[in-house]
């Protein structure tokens, strides 16, 4: 980690604890939305939200290449949640403060989403940019064209740079080019799967005891 200058960071699950539980409220908000987008009873739609997930990236990905979904108004509802269980984390704060360079998130989420988030963690003054799903035009991780897109929009020298998320598989990509790789390890099969096909560099239980432990390091150089 020596010579990163570019600190990569994905949002949900990452940046904030999946112990905070608020993407399983966006989840039951994706369920509603597919329920009455395409008329379907809860559990059908849960299936098919679940079965886009696995074949598109995201379910906004399948429901816009197969059902013309409008992404935006998608991305309006299921954000529509409480951040409350968010508590600010000063530790982290501290931890960003003291990492040397440039710090941006990459998020399947939007930018509204992602301030909301940073704004209760108390951490969003130390992004110089937000890289969501609108900027990628609406195209997820894992794609591998989305991490060129980042790379050229953000003048990212990809042997500098340092990615942290949660979904292993997610990492591949961004190994692929060059970057250094941080796999904040998830519970759920989706989240595992790929974790021991030699892209992830380092691995952590939660983010922010990470990047203290790193800092400090760093200190003591």
């Amino acid at each position: 980690m020596a010579g990163v200058d570019t600190w990569i960071f994905d949002l949900d699950n990452t940046l904030y604890a999946a112990k905070h539980s608020l993407f399983d409220q966006v989840e039951v908000r994706i369920t509603d939305f597919v329920a009455d987008f395409l008329n379907l009873e809860r559990t059908e739609a849960r299936s098919l939200q679940k079965q886009y997930f696995l074949d598109h990236g995201t379910t906004l990905n399948g429901l816009v290449t197969l059902h013309n979904c409008d992404p935006e108004e998608f991305l309006a509802y299921v954000h529509d949640v409480d951040y409350s269980p968010i508590p600010p984390d000063p530790d982290l704060d501290d931890a960003l403060r003291r990492l040397p360079g440039r710090k941006l998130i990459f998020t399947n989420g939007d930018i509204p989403h992602a301030e909301r988030a940073m704004d209760r963690l108390g951490v969003g003054h130390h992004f110089d940019t937000v890289f969501d799903i609108v900027a990628s035009d609406y195209k997820p991780k894992p794609e591998p064209e989305v991490y060129d897109a980042l790379v050229d929009v953000h003048g990212i020298e990809p042997s500098r740079a340092a990615f942290f998320e949660d979904i292993a598989r997610n990492l591949k990509p961004a190994k692929d080019r060059g970057m250094a790789t941080v796999w904040i390890e998830g519970d759920s099969n989706y989240a595992q799967s790929g974790a021991d096909e030699g892209y992830i560099d380092f691995r952590a239980h939660e983010l922010t005891p990470w990047l203290v432990d790193l800092v400090q390091h760093f200190d003591r150089r």
